[in-house]
Formats: structure tokens, C-alpha cells, sequence
């Protein structure tokens, strides 16, 4: 009988689990939900940025938003990171916090163990028209918008068919003007902006 009810409570533990992750996942391929306030930036449009940001137009400039409270942000960080060592000498990348409570720029840097710049400006999210993370801005070296959108349809970012970021990359370093990106590239998925809430 005992036998029988660990079996019974091993079984139960494991169906548990599974729909937990069952969950998580069906939650995550939800579309965040559009702010009511929500003003859209169309491709091609001009971001005017601050400080040293702006100055700099001597190589594309990838935005990475960054969520520490929010799972799929951090399931993301991998992904960031290879983007970064592939693409790191002809595009600079900047890892912008949303949503910081506890973290200083040097504690999101050990996180991806990365000597990148980190920023805490919520008004570059609203600039490039971002209301969720992770999402990626791609900005050309005159500063206008190439691509915002998700890094891959995949949770874990394993798809190497829809690696959207590291296309809008590929794109922009190869000169190709206009990509064309399915609605899953660019429909916000994730935690939505300030807080880590569906």
C-alpha cells in the first residue's frame, strides 16, 4: 500500500510539473498586451537618443531590453550573449534595464558576462516604440529604426529559422534595405513594461 501511494503522489508530482510548464509556455506565446497609450514607430523613422548614444554613429547600434524580473529576459541573456561575440566588433550593443529595482550597471553586466554599456532609461523604450521584454531595437548608423521586434518565436530562442534579431543583423550589415519580417518577428511577446506582469 505504501508503495502504492508514493507511486500515486510520484505520478501526481510529475502531471504537475508538466502542466506548469504546459502553462508557462502557452502563456508565453500570448501577445503582450498593446498599452492603451501605445504610439507606434514605423521602420525607418529617425530615434533621436541622448547623450553619448547620440554621438556616436560610427557603427549600427543594437538596443537590448532587459528585464531582470522577467523569466523570458532571462532565458533570453544566452542568446544575447552569442549575437554580442559574433557581431560584437562591426555593432555596438547597449543593454537597456526596464523595470530596476535592486540592480546596478555593473550587477547586469556580471549577469551576462559582458563588458557592455548598461542604461536605465525607460524613454528609449518608448522612442523605439517597446512595451515588453526581451525585445531588440536595430538601429542603422544614421539612427533609424531597422528593426524592433522579438529575437525568435522560440522561448529559448532555438529556432534558427525565426533568430529574427540575428537576421535584422545579418540584413542591415549585408545592405539589405527592406527585410520583410513576419507579424511573429514583430508582435510583442513577454513581460510587459514597467512590471513583470502578462
Amino acid at each position: 500500500m505504501k508503495k502504492l501511494m508514493v507511486g500515486i503522489w510520484l505520478v501526481f508530482l510529475f502531471c504537475t510539473v508538466g502542466a506548469l510548464f504546459w502553462y508557462n509556455e502557452w502563456v508565453y506565446h500570448l501577445p503582450t498586451p498593446v498599452p492603451e497609450n501605445y504610439k507606434p514607430v514605423s521602420q525607418g523613422k529617425i530615434i533621436k537618443l541622448n547623450g553619448p548614444l547620440e554621438a556616436d554613429h560610427s557603427k549600427p547600434l543594437f538596443l537590448h531590453f532587459f528585464n531582470p524580473d522577467c523569466p523570458c529576459s532571462r532565458f533570453n541573456i544566452s542568446n544575447f550573449k552569442s549575437l554580442v561575440k559574433k557581431y560584437g566588433q562591426q555593432v555596438n550593443f547597449v543593454i537597456v534595464v526596464m523595470n530596476n529595482k535592486f540592480y546596478t550597471a555593473k550587477q547586469i553586466q556580471d549577469k551576462f558576462d559582458l563588458n557592455v554599456p548598461v542604461l536605465f532609461d525607460a524613454s528609449i523604450a518608448v522612442s523605439v516604440g517597446v512595451y515588453s521584454t526581451p525585445q531588440a531595437a536595430l538601429l542603422d548608423t544614421q539612427h533609424k529604426l531597422y528593426y524592433r521586434g522579438n529575437y525568435n518565436s522560440s522561448r529559448y530562442c532555438t529556432d534558427e529559422k525565426t533568430s529574427y534579431a540575428k537576421i535584422a543583423l545579418e540584413g542591415l550589415l549585408h545592405d539589405h534595405a527592406r527585410l520583410v519580417f513576419s507579424q511573429l518577428a514583430l508582435r510583442a511577446y513577454g513581460c510587459r513594461l514597467p512590471n513583470c506582469t502578462r
